[in-house]
């Protein structure tokens, strides 16, 4: 092996022995692993000095870029003094801190905290505190859970339940429970001409005729607030959110906002549900929240909620559900770096700003015959790529064209991971005008390139 570059090494060692996420394994025979030694800012580099610019905040993740100084700082000095302990029975500063500026950020009414080390976890978390709460009130009958289609979640099991992406559900059907589910208020399939409140104020009547009828069996209605990640960054409009919380208050139903992706300053608010002035009775948070440095989730709930649980143990009230990691007081630390630098910075006024840099550089693609539609939420932006532009009639997903234009941004040094025929950009918010613009330069061109017969 000593004869292979620096990359290549670590590429076969990597091949030897790891199962990577997300990723068919035997891609990796022509498609190679990226070894990444460090990262600074909005770049990743490789052992062999490549940079690739991170359009993508790992995984949408790394707020302010990658190795930020203040963050940085910030965990290791929590490192030296304290680098965990269960949080049953004991507690420490970092966590405490964290949920009193918690509930002062989100919106009003969210006044407990319960903390998860992942994600899925934490979405599994809101769907067991509600049934449990129904229970606790008598209510067992409440038991499913309802929500909109092409939705994402997670994967364990739950969130698969409740999630709607057949390419991560399909295979595993016999392990999941029931859940209802109405049609998205995805704005991509409005009529033309049709403006996006609209058509999503039209396509909440199926949610309001599914609670008018079996809102005595629903503990609670669960969706990502805004944007639908996985499906492709599809879009809604804020009306539907608010629509939703009036119905959910009149039926009786829970409503849990998943800001995992969307939450901390990506959809131009703070959180997302803010948009439409709404309350949750669960808001879900994670990714973000450590500004991409370290697992955490939160669940923020209501002290009503709270309530329900709190009673002497004989009477088998409790919320007993754990994670052993639960509000690690590192990734406590991050977090409140992350908020830190909300609170020093005008992030979310720069981050207009930039928003509308990434609206001007791609406005070209809008007439682009082989792209059905640029949409954009803050600071996400996506670009549909179709085989035939009028009928937005997709590619096939055998096809694998979104692979083409990832293959052509690592080349050009940018990392653009596609979400199927979906190429978007969601990058660090420490992104620079000049970078949008490259970027808009690299899809354009990978674009061209994928469209190709």
């Amino acid at each position: 092996m000593s004869n292979l570059s620096p990359n290549a090494q670590w590429m076969q060692r990597d091949f030897n022995v790891l199962w990577h996420p997300c990723t068919q394994m035997k891609d990796h025979e022509v498609l190679p692993i990226i070894p990444i030694r460090r990262a600074q800012g909005v770049y990743l580099e490789d052992f062999e000095g490549n940079r690739y610019l991170d359009a993508i905040s790992s995984w949408w993740t790394t707020l302010f870029g990658h190795c930020h100084p203040y963050i940085n700082e910030r965990v290791k000095q929590q490192v030296d003094q304290l680098e965990h302990v269960m949080l049953a029975g004991f507690s420490h500063q970092p966590v405490i801190e964290l949920s009193e500026r918690l509930v002062m950020l989100t919106p009003p009414g969210l006044e407990r905290v319960f903390y998860a080390d992942n994600g899925s976890s934490s979405i599994e978390v809101a769907l067991k505190m509600s049934l449990h709460y129904w229970r606790n009130h008598g209510q067992s009958k409440k038991n499913r859970f309802a929500t909109i289609r092409n939705g994402y979640h997670g994967e364990t099991i739950g969130t698969m339940s409740v999630g709607d992406i057949a390419l991560y559900t399909d295979t595993y059907k016999a392990l999941l429970f029931d859940c209802f589910k109405v049609p998205s208020p995805d704005c991509y399939y409005r009529a033309e001409g049709q403006d996006w409140a609209s058509y999503s104020q039209h396509m909440f009547e199926p949610m309001e005729e599914l609670l008018a009828t079996h809102h005595h069996e629903i503990a609670a209605v669960i969706l990502e607030p805004l944007v639908q990640g996985a499906a492709g960054m599809r879009m809604y409009h804020p009306i539907y959110l608010k629509r939703l919380r009036e119905a959910c208050d009149r039926y009786g139903v829970h409503l849990i906002v998943d800001e995992i992706a969307v939450g901390m300053g990506r959809t131009g608010k703070l959180f997302a549900c803010e948009h439409a002035g709404i309350s949750p009775d669960f808001m879900v948070l994670s990714k973000g929240l450590t500004g991409g440095y370290l697992p955490l989730a939160a669940v923020l709930t209501t002290e009503t909620i709270y309530q329900a649980f709190y009673d002497d143990y004989e009477k088998m009230n409790a919320f007993l559900h754990s994670h052993t990691y639960t509000g690690n007081p590192l990734a406590c630390a991050a977090a409140l770096a992350t908020l830190d630098l909300f609170e020093q910075q005008d992030v979310l006024g720069n981050n207009q700003l930039l928003a509308q840099h990434m609206h001007d550089a791609t406005r070209h693609l809008h007439d682009h015959p082989h792209v059905g539609e640029v949409r954009q939420t803050g600071m996400i932006l996506a670009i549909e790529m179709v085989k035939e532009k009028a009928s937005k009639t997709p590619f096939h997903w055998k096809e694998r064209r979104g692979l083409k234009v990832f293959n052509y941004a690592l080349s050009q040094g940018a990392l653009l991971r596609p979400l199927g025929n979906v190429i978007y950009f969601m990058p660090p918010y420490c992104i620079e005008p000049q970078q949008i613009d490259q970027l808009s330069a690299i899809a354009t061109a990978g674009i061209e390139l994928a469209v190709q017969t």
